[in-house]
C-alpha cells in the first residue's frame, strides 16, 4: 500500500478544506448528545437526509433517554418508519435509553468503551458523538472517508479502523478535529464514489489519484 502524503501537502490540502469550510458540521439534526447519539444511530445504512426527515416530529418530542422511554417503542417505530432497519433500530434506541437512565444517570457518557456498550453503537457512531458533542478529536470513518482517504493518500488504510488511525497519525494536529468532516463533505460532494468531480476539486493538483475525470 502506497504511504500516506507528506506532511507539507497535508498542510496545504486541510487548508483549503478549512479556507473553504471553516466550521464544518455533521449534516445530521440534533439538540444536544442524546439525540445526536440517536440520530446516527438511525443512519447506519440510511441517508442523513432521511433520517433527519424521520426525527424531525420526533426530537420535537422527545430530547432525553426518559422521555425516550416514556415515548415506548410502538410510537418510536411509527416515527421512524421510513428508515431503513426501523424495527431493530426502535429496539436498540429503547434498550440504549434504558441503559443510559439506569446506568448513567440520563447522560451520554464522554467514553468511547462505554458508548460501544449501548445496543446499536459502533466505533463510527461513538467518534460522531465524541468529536460533534464533546469536541474530542475522534475520527468517525464511513465509506466516503475510506474511499477519500485511499483514493488521494490523505490517510491509506486496508479497512476503516486503519484509515481512523492513517488520519491521527498523517493529519496536523490544527486540522484533527474537524478533519473527519472535511473528509465527508469532501467525498459525499466532490470526490464522489463511481465519478470522482475532479475539475472542482479543490484539492485536484495535490492529488494522486490517477483515474481523473475531465
Amino acid at each position: 500500500m502506497a504511504p500516506a502524503l507528506p506532511y507539507v501537502t497535508q498542510v496545504a490540502i486541510f487548508s483549503r478544506f478549512r479556507e473553504a469550510e471553516p466550521h464544518p458540521l455533521t449534516e445530521l439534526e440534533y439538540t444536544n448528545a442524546f439525540t445526536l447519539l440517536v440520530a446516527v444511530a438511525l443512519s447506519a445504512q440510511a441517508t442523513d437526509v432521511g433520517v433527519n426527515k424521520a426525527t424531525k416530529a420526533l426530537f420535537a418530542r422527545v430530547s432525553t433517554p426518559q422521555q425516550m422511554l416514556d415515548l415506548g417503542l410502538d410510537a418510536l417505530t411509527e416515527n421512524i418508519k421510513t428508515i431503513g432497519l426501523f424495527r431493530q433500530k426502535a429496539k436498540n434506541v429503547i434498550a440504549l435509553s434504558r441503559i443510559l437512565v439506569e446506568e448513567y444517570g440520563g447522560e451520554v457518557p464522554q467514553s468511547r468503551a462505554a458508548l460501544m456498550t449501548l445496543p446499536g453503537v459502533g466505533r463510527k457512531t461513538a467518534n460522531v458523538v465524541l468529536n460533534s458533542v464533546f469536541h474530542f478529536p475522534a475520527q468517525a470513518v464511513d465509506t466516503h472517508i475510506f474511499r477519500v482517504g485511499n483514493r488521494t493518500r490523505i490517510a491509506p488504510g486496508r479497512d476503516v479502523e486503519a484509515v481512523e488511525r492513517a488520519i491521527e497519525d498523517n493529519v496536523p494536529v490544527p486540522f484533527q478535529q474537524n478533519a473527519h468532516h472535511w473528509l465527508i463533505l469532501h467525498g459525499r460532494y466532490v470526490c464522489q464514489a463511481r465519478r470522482p468531480r475532479c475539475k472542482i476539486c479543490p484539492i485536484e493538483d495535490l492529488c494522486p489519484y490517477e483515474e481523473k475525470t475531465e
